[in-house]
């Protein structure tokens, strides 16, 4: 029990219930750190709720219970961490807890459900889920508010059983148990009609599945205001859809001008895509070192993150690339002290397919049961090109290229080369030997190269490891089958003993 990686068995506080039975001893220097941090995060929750239209919201809407886990779901993503992982992974984490309390509080003002005011919500676009934002760049007097991430998205991802309900709720409707179950929560959440009520008008995308499109049109219907719906290009890798595609993002400002009477303005947008491009700058840097032998900014600490500011944030708030700027610091240290993020470094991972959102702190389990280091997550691995900071017909293009490689959809869509060849080059580029391969049973978007995969994996000398998961609903697949499908390969296939033994099986059924 110590400052050392490794040096507690980590499964030992798991009891099954709801908490852990105690905190984490790191050594003083790191506990003392972690424990700053708890009660920081603590200080942005209650500042939130002592706000009164904030406090409405949380008695008003069932889902914003599960925010009371935030604090157990920062100790469950940095587990075992020390030293410069786990400062990266506060800066991030409690950066994202800083955000989201900004962003309910946003939505909160201008909910019309609990009195919210008229001029906040009529300078409010609500924005799918799954959809950049960076269509928001150009217009400096509007906000863009995407109401399902906290509703469906952070709820499932902060507490495991945190949409269950909705989910139910929609079974209960008629819809198929078998369906993926993000889209059938957001049903859910519009049948109990737990949808806060904002915006002057919505934008939606054709995202990665018929389910997400069902949802769009029922949650259309839901918002009750004019809705525009970006018809991104399936194959978008294919040259000639190109000119298709920026016309699309075209119809969409117009659509924005036309409803808000707000009009374009070039100067922000190329300001806030130099932001964007800075971060993308930084991003290649974490890719850059994850390529070495002492990777720093791995798993955790990227995947829930890149979704923060590529795809939410999208260059509007400068605060993301202050942040990043010092995690680079962080790394940078770190990697000229040559500090090793696992005791033991075994394998060197990909993680491929889309995550369980109830179990995101998978990756930071591979690393502390077996040497499993997680280099990169496919959602993360969307575009990392530098966007035109001054032609404005070239911005087009550009902000087409970005809806293409949105996260949920830039590996299910645009074909083979983007969905199986990629995972190859990657294996290879970050020295690769294990890939970790997510399978979602409700998902019909890749089941198709199951057994490419397979016969890839094998052509390559790669070990491919299935993890099956049910997305945001564990009762499909708990967290603990989800291991057990690691166990099993790394004792049957391997012949390899754990890191820390009592990671391989533990009671957290029952735990957020």
């Amino acid at each position: 029990m110590g400052k050392a990686i490794n040096s507690e068995p980590l499964g030992k506080f798991y009891k099954g219930g709801k908490t852990r039975t105690r905190r984490e001893w790191r050594g003083v220097r790191d506990t003392f750190y972690d424990y700053t941090c708890w009660l920081h995060n603590w200080g942005s929750m209650i500042k939130f709720l002592a706000k009164p239209q904030n406090l409405k919201g949380f008695l008003h809407y069932r889902w914003m219970q599960n925010y009371l886990a935030t604090p157990d779901f920062i100790d469950r993503h940095t587990e075992g961490l020390r030293g410069p992982q786990l400062r990266v992974a506060h800066k991030e984490f409690d950066f994202i807890v800083s955000h989201v309390c900004d962003t309910m509080t946003a939505i909160f003002a201008g909910d019309r459900a609990i009195g919210g005011k008229e001029k906040v919500w009529r300078q409010t676009v609500v924005m799918d889920e799954n959809m950049m934002t960076q269509i928001m760049n150009g217009f400096p007097n509007l906000k863009a508010r995407c109401v399902q991430i906290p509703i469906v998205y952070m709820p499932s991802t902060v507490q495991q059983e945190g949409v269950l309900y909705y989910i139910d709720r929609a079974q209960e409707f008629g819809i198929p148990g078998d369906v993926c179950p993000m889209p059938a929560a957001e049903l859910g959440a519009v049948l109990e009609d737990d949808f806060p009520k904002t915006g002057i008008c919505a934008l939606q995308c054709n995202t990665t599945c018929d389910g997400s499109l069902m949802g769009n049109g029922i949650e259309e219907r839901r918002y009750g205001i004019p809705t525009h719906q970006v018809a991104v290009p399936i194959r978008y890798t294919d040259p000639a859809t190109r000119d298709y595609a920026a016309q699309e993002i075209k119809n969409a400002i117009k659509f924005v001008e036309e409803q808000t009477g707000e009009k374009w303005d070039w100067d922000y947008y190329f300001k806030n895509i130099r932001n964007f491009n800075r971060e993308t700058e930084y991003f290649r840097q974490w890719l850059e070192v994850s390529r070495t032998e002492y990777p720093q900014v791995i798993g955790n600490n990227v995947a829930l993150y890149r979704d923060a500011y590529y795809q939410v944030a999208g260059g509007r708030d400068e605060a993301f690339v202050e942040n990043e700027r010092e995690i680079c610091e962080i790394m940078e240290k770190a990697y000229l002290d040559r500090t090793p993020v696992v005791s033991t470094v075994r394998h060197r991972a990909i993680l491929w397919g889309v995550q369980a959102q109830y179990y995101t702190a998978f990756p930071l389990w591979l690393q502390n049961c077996w040497g499993i280091v997680p280099l990169i997550d496919m959602l993360s691995l969307t575009s990392t090109d530098i966007y035109s900071e001054d032609d404005k017909e070239q911005a087009y293009y550009d902000m087409a290229d970005m809806y293409a490689k949105m996260n949920m959809r830039n590996r299910s869509e645009g074909g083979y080369e983007v969905g199986v060849e990629d995972l190859w080059r990657f294996c290879e580029e970050f020295n690769a030997d294990v890939v970790i391969m997510y399978e979602h049973i409700g998902c019909k978007s890749m089941t198709g190269y199951h057994g490419l995969f397979d016969q890839e994996a094998a052509k390559h000398g790669v070990h491919l490891i299935w993890v099956t998961h049910g997305l945001m609903d564990p009762r499909k697949a708990s967290r603990q089958s989800m291991r057990t499908d690691v166990n099993r390969y790394m004792r049957a296939v391997l012949n390899e003993e754990p890191l820390d033994p009592s990671l391989e099986e533990f009671d957290d059924s029952n735990a957020w």
